[in-house]
Parts: C-alpha cells; sequence; structure tokens
C-alpha cells in the first residue's frame, strides 16, 4: 500500500516505519511541525531539531522520502486555545485527544494527496475491519494502550488509519529498534502535553492567563489557610504544589466566579472520591449507538493507563448519561474524557461533566 507515516523522531513511530518498510509498503514519512517555539521561546527551546534530525537519520538510511508539514496555525486553534479556553472554564482539559482528533488524523488528511491509502502512527492500539466498519481495539501491552487518546476519532479517520506497533509490547518494540540499529533506540518516551515539549504546563498557563491571588479554603469549616496565584493552577483531586503543611492536602473544589480553591484533608468524606458522575458530548467510533433511557454494561477509563473500571451508563438523552463504576475513583475531573469499552474494542468517549449525581 501507499502509506503516509506519522514520525516523530521517538523510538515508537520509528519502529513503526521500519516495520512497514521491512513489509515492502511504499512510504512517505512526515513530521508534523507543531511547535509553538515563535510563541513561547522565552520559556525555552522546543526540541522539534532534535526530533528532526533522528527522523531524517532513519529515513536517510531506509531510503524513505520525508516530508515536514507545518501546522502551527492550525494547532494553536484547535488545540491550544482549547486548552487555554478550558483552563479559564474552571475544567481540565485533554489536549492529546484533541490532537489526535483534529490534527494527526483531522487536518493532516486534508494536507496529503488522497493516493495514500493509510495514515501510520506509532500508537499502542489495534485496528480491524468488519463489514466495511473499522474498529479501534485496545493494544496488546495494556499498560502502554493508547486508545484513550484515539477516542475522539471518527469512522471516516479511523478507517484510514494504521498502526503496526500495537501487537508488540514496549520491551518488544524496544528490542526491535535495538536490533534494526535505530539511532534513537535508547531515547526516552516523551512526557506530558505534546505541544510543550520541555515547557512546564505551569509557566504556559501563567503566559496566557497570569497570575490572580485568591483564597485557599478547608472544605468542612470554611477557614482560609492560605492564599493560590489563581484557580486555574489546580485540578480536582490534585495533590502536589498546594504548598500547605499538616498535609496531605486535596483540592476538592473550585469556585471560578470568586477565585476560591477548597481543600481537605478528609479526602475520603469528599464526594471527589466517588463511582457515580455526569458525562456529555460522546463521540463514537464505529457502529455503536448506546440505548437511550437503558443501561448498558461495559468497561471505562477515566484517564490514560492500565486501570478499567467495570460500569453500567444511562443516556438520558443522546448527548447525556449518568455512569456508575465498580469502584470509586479519587480523581475525576470535569473536562477529561471517559472512554467506553466492550471486550477489546473502544466504543468510543464522552466529556466528563460538571456536577455530581445524587445516586
Amino acid at each position: 500500500m501507499k502509506i503516509a507515516v506519522l514520525a516523530s523522531g521517538g523510538v515508537d513511530s520509528s519502529v513503526a516505519l521500519r516495520l512497514l518498510h521491512e513489509q515492502g509498503h511504499d512510504l512517505t514519512a512526515f513530521y508534523i511541525k507543531i511547535w509553538l517555539e515563535d510563541d513561547l521561546a522565552f520559556l525555552g527551546d522546543c526540541p522539534w531539531e532534535e526530533d528532526m534530525a533522528y527522523v531524517r537519520s532513519i529515513c536517510d538510511d531506509l531510503g524513505v522520502p520525508l516530508e515536514v508539514i507545518s501546522l502551527q496555525k492550525e494547532y494553536w486553534e484547535q488545540v491550544v486555545q482549547y486548552t487555554i479556553d478550558e483552563v479559564k472554564a474552571g475544567r481540565t482539559p485533554n489536549p492529546d485527544i484533541h490532537c489526535n482528533a483534529r490534527i494527526k488524523f483531522g487536518t493532516f488528511y486534508q494536507k496529503i494527496d488522497d493516493s495514500f491509502e493509510r495514515v501510520a502512527t506509532g500508537h499502542y492500539a489495534r485496528w480491524a475491519e468488519e463489514d466495511g466498519v473499522a474498529y479501534l481495539k485496545t493494544a496488546v501491552d495494556s499498560w502502554k494502550d493508547q486508545t484513550y487518546f484515539l477516542a475522539h476519532l471518527r469512522q471516516e479517520q479511523l478507517k484510514r488509519a494504521m498502526f503496526p506497533i500495537g501487537d508488540y509490547t514496549k520491551s518488544a518494540v524496544r528490542e526491535m529498534a535495538s536490533r534494526f540499529q535505530l539511532p534513537n533506540s535508547r531515547r526516552k518516551d516523551s512526557q506530558g502535553i505534546c505541544f510543550l515539549g520541555t515547557i512546564r504546563y505551569s509557566e504556559f498557563i501563567k503566559h496566557h492567563l497570569g497570575e490572580r491571588t485568591g483564597n485557599l479554603v478547608e472544605f468542612e469549616s470554611g477557614r482560609v489557610m492560605g492564599q493560590h496565584p489563581g484557580f486555574w493552577y489546580y485540578t480536582l483531586g490534585q495533590r502536589q504544589g498546594i504548598g500547605l503543611g499538616n498535609g496531605p492536602w486535596y483540592v476538592v473544589r473550585k469556585d471560578v466566579h470568586e477565585n476560591i480553591v477548597y481543600i481537605s484533608r478528609n479526602y475520603d468524606a469528599i464526594d471527589r472520591l466517588r463511582a457515580c458522575f455526569f458525562v456529555e458530548s460522546p463521540n463514537w467510533l464505529s457502529n455503536f449507538s448506546p440505548p437511550v433511557g437503558e443501561k448498558f454494561a461495559c468497561r471505562v477509563k477515566v484517564r490514560h493507563g492500565e486501570q478499567m473500571y467495570q460500569a453500567e451508563v444511562l443516556f438520558e438523552t443522546p448527548e447525556r448519561a449518568t455512569v456508575w463504576l465498580d469502584k470509586s475513583d479519587q480523581g475525576l475531573a470535569p473536562g477529561q474524557y471517559a472512554v467506553f469499552y466492550q471486550e477489546d474494542v473502544c466504543l468510543g468517549c464522552a466529556v466528563i461533566a460538571e456536577g455530581v449525581p445524587t445516586a
């Protein structure tokens, strides 16, 4: 097949490229330039030049053509601005989910030639097709599985996607990288939000939203325990960075209008440790359509990682549902995503909404 391979300079996409080359496909590697160094240069250097050096070296060795596509403007408009708006509203955004749906499998599709049959990435996920419908399936490596970040794709995007390393564990990918003598075989995995690079998230927020002093208030007593630089620096369930003694303290509420952050040491007694929550604005990947007014059983992830909960979900309307987990979770934050699964198939996702169900 004629395949466009998204190469980031990391070991996963590099092994994906190498495997597809071994299989004899007609490949072109693409590096998407999204770093915001022009806007954030004062915060530090972005590593895109280092990424590019690895990508060029591997492509040159394989004889695979490489193209660089700049999507900085699109990334700012569709991902970064969303992140700023969500933080300003007091919610916890997930820019990596939006990067996949809007940029890597969105705008990028529009930039490349229609002759590319598939777009391959280094995501840990699997792809299947049945009766003309594409399905997103969990990776063999449950710890590295990245279907959580792909759950906002549309069916037409998923049909064109390809995940060459989804059948391998991370250790196996590292071993292949060494065997292929890739120059980045020992390179560490990237951490944090994709557009920030080495920039600290708090510095990014400070640059765009600044600081506004407010009170840290004990949830149970209403006592002012200290001050904070702005509610937008905190997320529900947060434990680190509160800066008070006699802890641990946890963030349990935020009043975005009064700029108050409520904290507690009695975490188990606060309803943030709960097993029931609302979701809204669902996105379904394949041919799944949840029943309205009737509970259905599934598994749910409320963040990237290996942990899945058994759950029951009731869509009161097509756009809003209540989710009951089989165990309580201490970090449910409005703005984050709940991702739904049946067996190893990712059904789709929905945004965790404000409010706490009464039962």
